[in-house]
């Protein structure tokens, strides 16, 4: 389980594939973002399109790939609180270590796009209320996330993150605070954990790890940063494309073996020799 007293630094956006990467590289937690799996489910943006059973499934296989906690973005929590004990329910099952609810109205949209509208204080602190209640394992946290800041300014954010601590949230997310000063108040202010949503080209300073945790942040999140690369992907197609063979990109790749072994194949050759032996 994460601890909210540690500082885990989580990756994002996470399959089982980039799972196994994120704990291999020595990362403490991993994060599935919504964005991340409504791109890579459905090929969708982050618009609330996404389902909760789909998101559900692909978290579940991202929690049983690896050894390291998962947190699991699950947006507004797909409906009113009933909606949000289930959802809690299944991925807390499904040994995901902590969720991050949000106070947007469904279907949300991306917090560093413009035109998030929120629910009230009220409806939101319900959300935490249902999710907190649903839990059996104390240790499973809830990240509590407001969108206040870009359209309602940092105070204003701040009192909401503040009543959600009140409400039963273990650690606070403040969405897009645009300065190192902010980052700061945000810090002063709350004394309940924070969470920073480092996304690359949104509205918050881009800090090493070593900065936010000075700040006071206990947790860091870098949503997409890994989907962010697919643009050499997209020149390797290209590349075939045009040339009608990958050779050109060879030294940019791991090979057949070096690929295989980053997923421990032969660790599962092993296994499966040692059922097959006839000794």
């Amino acid at each position: 389980m994460i601890s909210a007293d540690s500082y885990p630094t989580g990756l994002g956006r996470v399959t089982g594939r980039s799972a196994r990467l994120v704990a291999r590289a020595g990362f403490h937690a991993a994060y599935v973002t919504g964005s991340g799996v409504s791109m890579s489910v459905i090929g969708a943006p982050d618009m609330g399109a996404l389902s909760s059973a789909e998101l559900i499934e692909r978290a579940q296989r991202i929690a049983d790939s690896v050894e390291i906690p998962v947190i699991c973005d699950i947006d507004t929590g797909f409906g009113g609180p009933i909606n949000v004990i289930r959802t809690i329910r299944d991925l807390e099952s499904a040994g995901v270590s902590a969720v991050q609810i949000e106070d947007q109205v469904w279907p949300k949209i991306c917090g560093h796009e413009p035109g998030c509208k929120l629910v009230s204080a009220q409806e939101m602190t319900s959300r935490i209320k249902a999710a907190a209640d649903a839990r059996h394992d104390s240790d499973f946290l809830i990240i509590a996330r407001t969108d206040a800041r870009t359209d309602q300014g940092l105070d204003a954010a701040l009192d909401r993150a503040a009543t959600y601590a009140d409400a039963g949230a273990d650690i606070l997310f403040v969405e897009s605070p645009e300065s190192c000063d902010e980052m700061q108040t945000i810090n002063t202010r709350l004394t309940t954990p924070t969470m920073a949503n480092i996304v690359d080209g949104g509205r918050t300073p881009l800090l090493p790890a070593a900065d936010l945790e000075t700040l006071g942040y206990r947790l860091a999140i870098y949503p997409n940063s890994l989907t962010r690369l697919i643009g050499h992907m997209g020149e390797l197609l290209s590349t075939l494309q045009s040339t009608g063979t990958t050779d050109g990109m060879r030294n940019r790749m791991l090979d057949h073996r070096a690929l295989w072994d980053r997923f421990d194949y032969p660790e599962w050759t092993a296994l499966e020799d040692r059922f097959n032996s006839t000794d």
